[in-house]
């Protein structure tokens, strides 16, 4: 009797497991029925506006942008911490930008290497008494400098605070209608900040943010603070970022872009009307997440208001930045962007499936938060229910390795697509064996670097639970300069 009693309990135990793994894989299925349809508007969408903008650059002049009267001045806000490798080739590259009025502001946030020192002796910087109104609340100020040599730049030093901080501080001393946020270990292209600010000039009282997409200058050649020569990074984890970007960017920004649902223009590179951003009070200093946050109150404040309004991301400027070399510090740097991700869906959740908010609030909130923020968790849980679905009979392991097959073949597909939009329209990569190199790393971009992905995002939820406000430092490398000519 006792061994019959044990085996009544085994049967039923498994039994349970059965049927809860039977709802587990249903529910799984539901998830990705209401999930794919979504993904096929914003390709379309991204694909349309890609098709769209394809056909304006055949007719947009940009020499009429350059000269006309109305094109606004744009103030580029640098945060440095600790980026004495890179700053000087940076800072160079901004002052060669073909844009009719700028002022560069960088603003050293409390940096405990040679940043200021590297400045300072590149473009012979002096202290300087300057007026300024502490419009938005920032760390001290220690000192303000000029360059006798180069009117058009200012750098700030202050007291460390955070990146948002440090914004904050340029902010208070910008003096244009629009500013523009640069990463002080990135490069931008000659004609970018013109391009970004084209969809601008055409719609003045509308597009109020832009954003262009950010590529790897890992590899490349730089020279003068421009990128010389395009070639693919040497290090497998650096030519897998080059898909990723591209992924995200292509099919990601400018389909919800196309919607006007776009949530986030990265701080790498964006332009942003300082007016509203005064209005809703700068940047948080209490998130990690500080270009998102901007974005998506901008979006609140917008609405409440019921101001019309574009946030658009425009495909072609091209900001070159670099990218993790090592996986310790992608680790850490995706697992900080996941961590950003929760934190602003977290703070502004009454635009979740709210009408008020528009296609922002009923399309691009939800998805962010379905899809971005516990699509790791959903991938997690639906690899466990699919092998014990295997291990319990429930389905064959051919039904299984075909349903594997068939994701991988999906996911593979969408990074070989990003990757021939993107060359047959802009063509950066000049040799075609380094176009088949990088669609071959396309064959690893769906499975192992994307479930390397979804552990750093998990992580990344983890650590918002423990330190939530931790920025947490960042590895530099410097620009691979270009061999001297002969």
């Amino acid at each position: 009797m006792p061994f019959r009693s044990h085996t009544i309990l085994l049967s039923e135990g498994i039994s349970a497991v059965v049927y809860w793994v039977v709802l587990l894989n249903k529910l799984i299925a539901c998830y990705y029925a209401l999930v794919l349809p979504v993904y096929a508007v914003i390709i379309v969408a991204a694909l349309w506006s890609s098709y769209r903008h394809r056909q304006a650059l055949k007719c947009r002049a940009l020499q009429r942008v350059r000269e006309s009267p109305l094109t606004p001045p744009v103030s580029i806000l640098v945060p440095a911490y600790n980026e004495a490798l890179s700053i000087c080739e940076s800072v160079r590259g901004l002052l060669q930008l073909d844009y009719p009025a700028i002022e560069i502001i960088v603003i050293n946030d409390g940096s405990t290497d040679a940043t200021l020192d590297a400045l300072r002796r590149e473009f012979g910087l002096v202290p300087t008494r300057l007026a300024w109104r502490k419009t938005l609340p920032c760390a001290n100020v220690r000192c303000v400098y000029i360059s006798p040599a180069e009117r058009r730049l200012l750098v700030i030093d202050k007291v460390n605070g955070c990146k948002s901080d440090a914004l904050n501080a340029g902010l208070n001393f910008a003096t244009s209608p629009y500013f523009c946020t640069i990463d002080a270990d990135v490069i931008l292209e000659s004609d970018a900040l013109l391009r970004v600010m084209a969809p601008v000039l055409n719609e003045r009282s509308l597009v109020l943010a832009a954003g262009g997409i950010v590529r790897v200058v890992n590899g490349c050649q730089v020279a003068n603070g421009a990128v010389a020569e395009v070639r693919l990074p040497k290090r497998s984890i650096e030519v897998l970022q080059v898909i990723e970007y591209l992924r995200g960017f292509l099919f990601g920004r400018e389909g919800w872009s196309a919607l006007n649902a776009l949530l986030i223009i990265s701080g790498a590179f964006g332009v942003f009307s300082r007016r509203v951003a005064l209005e809703i009070g700068g940047y948080r200093n209490d998130t990690v997440g500080e270009d998102m946050d901007l974005v998506v109150r901008m979006h609140r404040h917008l609405r409440s208001i019921r101001k019309p309004y574009r946030i658009v991301f425009v495909p072609d400027p091209v900001c070159w930045t670099q990218v993790p070399a090592d996986l310790k510090t992608l680790v850490r740097q995706r697992a900080r962007w996941h961590k950003g991700l929760l934190d602003v869906l977290w703070r502004s959740r009454c635009m979740f499936f709210n009408p008020r908010y528009g296609p922002a609030g009923m399309l691009a909130f939800p998805y962010q938060a379905a899809v971005e923020l516990l699509g790791p968790i959903v991938e997690v849980i639906g690899i466990i229910s699919l092998t014990l679905s295997g291990v319990l009979g429930i389905f064959r392991w051919g039904q299984l390795l075909s349903i594997a097959l068939f994701a991988y073949l999906a996911g593979t597909i969408l990074s070989v697509s990003a990757v021939l939009l993107e060359e047959l329209t802009y063509r950066r990569y000049k040799t075609m064996g380094e176009l088949f190199r990088l669609l071959a790393y396309t064959l690893f971009d769906f499975f192992p670097y994307r479930q390397f992905l979804i552990f750093c995002r998990i992580k990344g939820m983890v650590d918002y639970v423990r330190r939530p406000h931790q920025w947490g430092a960042q590895q530099r490398t410097g620009f691979k300069p270009a061999p001297a000519a002969r």
